[in-house]
């Protein structure tokens, strides 16, 4: 539920901060989460009338004020069950039950930041030092490759573009990044999560692809999202 909350409230963000008339875009996402201006007042901390303020274009949000306005809904309704939330995702098309989490860090890392998170290991070329890393997604590999369309496995790569692209239950490596291979958007970093065997095709289709392949010893999965969930921390 996370990383649905985290795009919803981007997109939500980003519909205020497009519009020609942020005011009345506020108001409509107020609406929508079915919140009045006194409980949305109450939950932020601040009095009614500056929200009534915004929303008529007495004043302008900033970007902190606009992150407030957007978590106080999204917390409200979380008391609700996420029920706008779930309708939104739905609406969004944005089920995806192949990824096992997702998060953006405060500031892009380095490679080496993400080896040491994961407990990881370069099998093949050196680290690039100058790639940047903005985020993280999971997801698990038997799903990903056996379950997605294409067009469902082309939104995935999309959703990891920028991001370290985390494979869960591998075997040898060389169906995801065959698939990688193959796909017209690919990640500069990959890691595999403790593959049995890595394929001798994996490490040379990472070479010929120049994709920074990390190899994770940690012991299970969820000592592996723990792990990314320590960097993202620590940045904070």
């Amino acid at each position: 539920m996370d990383y649905l909350v985290d795009i919803i409230a981007k997109r939500i963000a980003g519909d205020i901060i497009w519009s020609k008339n942020p005011g009345a875009s506020m108001r409509k996402w107020r609406e929508t989460f079915q919140v009045s201006q006194g409980e949305l007042a109450k939950e932020m901390g601040i009095s009614q009338s500056v929200i009534a303020d915004y929303e008529r274009n007495r004043r302008q949000p900033g970007a902190e004020f606009l992150r407030n306005y957007i978590r106080a809904l999204i917390e409200i309704d979380s008391r609700r069950d996420y029920k706008i939330v779930k309708e939104l995702a739905s609406a969004f098309n944005l089920s995806f039950p192949f990824v096992e989490d997702m998060r953006d860090f405060p500031r892009p890392v380095t490679v080496d930041e993400v080896v040491k998170a994961v407990d990881g290991i370069i099998p093949v070329g050196e680290v690039d030092p100058f790639t940047k890393i903005y985020g993280y997604l999971i997801t698990d590999s038997i799903k990903t490759i056996t379950a997605l369309s294409g067009m469902e496995y082309y939104q995935l790569l999309a959703l990891a573009l920028g991001r370290v692209f985390v494979f869960t239950k591998v075997s040898s490596g060389r169906s995801p990044m065959v698939a990688i291979k193959l796909a017209p958007i690919k990640p500069k970093v990959i890691v595999l999560h403790r593959p049995i065997n890595i394929d001798p095709l994996a490490l040379r289709l990472a070479e010929v692809e120049k994709i920074n392949l990390i190899i994770s010893t940690k012991p299970s999965e969820e000592d592996l999202i723990n792990g990314l969930k320590r960097l993202l921390s620590s940045l904070s």
